[in-house]
C-alpha cells in the first residue's frame, strides 16, 4: 500500500516531455525572431536543447538533493559553477563545429566569443531554465509531500478509529456477560432471553458496524435492544423512553457512539430500590444531530458519574472525527444526570 502511495507522487514522464517540447518551441521562435533566421535558430536549439536537459536534471536530481537539502551550500555553488563552465565549453564548441562559426550572432556589433561577457550571456539562459525547472520540481514535491502526509495521517486516523471502535465491543460484551452470569447464578428465567437479545446485539456489533458510518435508525434500534436487555435484568423497574424529533431517514452517524452513554445510565444510575429512569432524545435540526440521555441517580453514589473506558473512548473518537465541531456537555441535579451531544451532519 505504501509503495503504491509513494509512487503516485512522482512526476509522470508525459509532463517532462510536454515541458521540454514547450521550452524548445518557445526558444526556437524567440531566437528566430531576434536573428530573423529560422534555420539557424532550429540548428542551434537542436544543439543546446539536449545540453539544457542534461544540466537541468543533473542539478535538480543530483546537486540539489546531495548539497542543498543537506545545507552544503558552498559545495553546491562550486559544482554548479563547474557544470556551467563545462556546459558553456561543450555548447560553444558544438555550435562552432555544427552550426556556425559566428557564435554570437544576436550580439549588437562584433563581439568576441569565449569572453566573460559571452559566458555570462550564455549561462544566464541556462540558469534561467534550471531555476524554472527547479522551482516547478520543488513546488510539485511540496504539494506531493503534503498530500502524502495527509494520506498517512488519514491512514493513521482510520487505524486509530478502528482500534477505538474495536475496544467498545469487548467492553460491552464484558459488561453484558457479567449481567448474564448474575442471572444464571440466581437461576433467573430471563437468562435465555438475555442470550437471545445478546445474540441480536452481537450481530449488529460484529457485522453491521464495519463501515465508517451507519444509519441513525439502526443505531436507535440497537439502543432499543440494549434497553430491552437491561429490562430483562432489572424487570419492571426500568422506565425508559426514546424520543425522536425530525427526519432521521437519511441521517448517518459513526457506529457505537451513543452506547457508552446509555451503558453509564445502568452503571451509575441503578438504585437499590425504586425505578431506573432512562430518557433518550434524538433531534435533527439545522444540519445538526442533537442527542441527550438522562438517567436517575443513586443517592448513595456520586452526584456526577465517573467516566469509564467507554466514555473516554467515545470522546477520543469524537475528537478524531469532528475536531472542535462537536459539543459534549454533562449536567446533574439531585435526582437526574444528563449527557448532551451535538454533532454536525
Amino acid at each position: 500500500m505504501f509503495k503504491k502511495l509513494f509512487s503516485e507522487f512522482r512526476i509522470p514522464v508525459r509532463f517532462h516531455i510536454l515541458f521540454w517540447i514547450v521550452y524548445f518551441v518557445f526558444n526556437f521562435f524567440r531566437f528566430a525572431s531576434i536573428n530573423k533566421d529560422y534555420w539557424y535558430s532550429l540548428k542551434s536549439n537542436l544543439v543546446e536543447f539536449p545540453l539544457n536537459i542534461v544540466i537541468t536534471y543533473f542539478t535538480i536530481y543530483f546537486l540539489i538533493p546531495r548539497f542543498i537539502l543537506k545545507k552544503k551550500y558552498l559545495q553546491f555553488f562550486f559544482y554548479f559553477s563547474v557544470s556551467l563552465i563545462v556546459f558553456y565549453v561543450i555548447r560553444s564548441g558544438l555550435n562552432y563545429l555544427l552550426v556556425s562559426k559566428d557564435l554570437w550572432p544576436e550580439a549588437q556589433g562584433y563581439q568576441e566569443p569565449f569572453t566573460l561577457i559571452h559566458f555570462v550571456e550564455v549561462t544566464i539562459g541556462t540558469i534561467y531554465v534550471v531555476a524554472l525547472v527547479s522551482a516547478i520540481k520543488l513546488a510539485y514535491d511540496w504539494v506531493s509531500e503534503k498530500r502524502k502526509n495527509d494520506e498517512l495521517q488519514r491512514i493513521q486516523l482510520q487505524t486509530e478509529l478502528d482500534f477505538l471502535k474495536s475496544q467498545i465491543q469487548p467492553h460491552f460484551f464484558f459488561n453484558t456477560l457479567n449481567n448474564l452470569y448474575a442471572l444464571v447464578i440466581k437461576q433467573s428465567p430471563n437468562a435465555p432471553d438475555v442470550v437471545m437479545k445478546l445474540s441480536e446485539i452481537m450481530q449488529y456489533v460484529l457485522y453491521e458496524v464495519k463501515e465508517p458510518r451507519v444509519s441513525l435508525l439502526k443505531a436507535i434500534n440497537y439502543l432499543h435492544s440494549y434497553l430491552e436487555l437491561e429490562k430483562l435484568r432489572y424487570g419492571e423497574r426500568v422506565k425508559s423512553e426514546i424520543n425522536i424529533d425530525g427526519d432521521i431517514d437519511e441521517v448517518e452517524i459513526p457506529p457505537l457512539i451513543f452506547l457508552p452513554f446509555v451503558e453509564n445510565c445502568f452503571k451509575h444510575g441503578v438504585k437499590k430500590q425504586g425505578d431506573i429512569k432512562v430518557i433518550i432524545n434524538f433531534a435533527v435540526r439545522d444540519k445538526f444531530l442533537y442527542f441527550s440521555v438522562e438517567n436517575s441517580l443513586d443517592e448513595q453514589r456520586d452526584s456526577a458519574p465517573r467516566h469509564g473506558i467507554g466514555i473516554e473512548n467515545v470522546k477520543r473518537r469524537l475528537d478524531l472525527l469532528y475536531g472542535k465541531k462537536y459539543t459534549l456537555n454533562t449536567s446533574a441535579t439531585d435526582e437526574m444526570f444528563k449527557v448532551s451531544l451535538k454533532l454536525p451532519l
